[in-house]
């Protein structure tokens, strides 16, 4: 039978391409470095939970378990099901569908402008300087029509963080007027590079965090936002009744211990000497061009035909991530840092390919 759904729904949702996501993508494999996942797994116990009862929307010792780690008064983090949650949250309380916009800089994290697009919310793209500077020209010219600026520190893909003082420069030039939001999803492999410090000072700066990456937790989707209390409160007014299910909240309760905070921090110095090895042995390899800088736990690599090696890599399970949708970035290839024995196996497979 003919479904009629496409002439009542949104015409703007019918034609939208919708974000793929690492899963989405699919591949068959044992090696997965596509998704920016840390490459090994958390071990939590979850004995005598109870599932009868729903979760508080803002678990009281989580918060104050991410308030101790963060050094953040509980009355300015609230939690999300990951940042992504986060990111639509400040639209639905900041921006009015048709009238106002976000303002974004890719490359980056293409959810900004998907969420924007699912709202009828209209994106101010405006491409970084060599992948990776802002242009603060640029940014002063568009934003009498903006609410949210959404600045990815560090940058994904990319891997770089953004200049502090360029930071604090829009801060300054937004006070009071619009909304810009810091997202450190991976600031705990460069933590020295936060700029949590700056949340007293701008009551305009909104900062994500997740336990997603250096916790390597990926699977519970727990992510932060760290703000004014004016604008937590009012985040509170949207978010969903129940947004983190109890196995998620106990989990990430135990993940902010003390114990397993040194344990994180311990594990990220170790995925970090795997990615001095890679990018030492990518070096080595007549198949590519230039390797971005980077602070985080992958490393976006300009290859001379990355469609070729991407797909010979696909096709032996060893699964990475096309760039080729960024419109500055062809021939890019995102590759996650995996365990020492994935990074070995990546670059033998890149030895076997250079020779052929």
């Amino acid at each position: 039978m003919e479904s009629n759904i496409k002439k009542i729904s949104r015409k703007d949702i019918v034609f939208l391409k919708a974000y793929k996501s690492a899963r989405k993508i699919g591949g068959n494999g044992n090696i997965w470095l596509n998704a920016n996942e840390f490459p090994e797994s958390s071990m939590f116990n979850l004995n005598n939970i109870k599932l009868n009862r729903y979760p508080d929307c803002q678990p009281k010792e989580l918060i104050l378990r991410y308030s101790i780690y963060s050094n953040i008064s509980i009355k300015n983090i609230l939690v999300s099901r990951g940042s992504d949650e986060a990111i639509e949250l400040l639209m639905r309380v900041f921006c009015i569908p048709g009238k106002d916009s976000i303002m974004t800089f890719p490359p980056t994290y293409g959810m900004y402008s998907k969420i924007a697009e699912i709202y009828g919310i209209k994106n101010i793209s405006i491409p970084m300087i060599d992948n990776i500077f802002l242009d603060l020209l640029k940014i002063k010219k568009y934003l009498f029509k903006t609410k949210i600026i959404y600045i990815c520190s560090p940058n994904n893909p990319t891997g770089n963080i953004i200049n502090v003082d360029i930071i604090i420069n829009i801060l300054k030039l937004t006070l009071g007027k619009v909304i810009v939001v810091i997202d450190e999803a991976y600031i705990e492999f460069c933590i020295n590079k936060s700029i949590i410090f700056l949340l007293k000072r701008f009551s305009n700066l909104v900062i994500l965090r997740t336990l997603s990456k250096a916790f390597g937790l990926a699977g519970i989707r727990c992510g932060f936002t760290l703000a004014h209390s004016d604008i937590i409160k009012l985040l509170k007014k949207v978010i969903a009744p129940y947004p983190l299910p109890i196995p998620s909240i106990n989990i990430a309760i135990q993940a902010l211990s003390k114990t397993e905070i040194l344990n994180m921090k311990n594990k990220v110095l170790k995925l970090n000497n795997n990615k001095i090895w890679l990018l030492n042995q990518l070096k080595k390899n007549n198949l590519i061009k230039h390797i971005f800088y980077s602070e985080t736990n992958y490393l976006l690599v300009h290859f001379f035909n990355a469609k070729d090696v991407f797909h010979i890599l696909w096709n032996q399970g060893i699964i990475l991530r096309q760039q080729d949708h960024e419109m500055t970035l062809k021939n890019h290839i995102r590759i996650s840092i995996g365990t020492k024995k994935e990074c070995l196996c990546l670059i033998n497979a890149l030895k076997n390919i250079s020779l052929n």
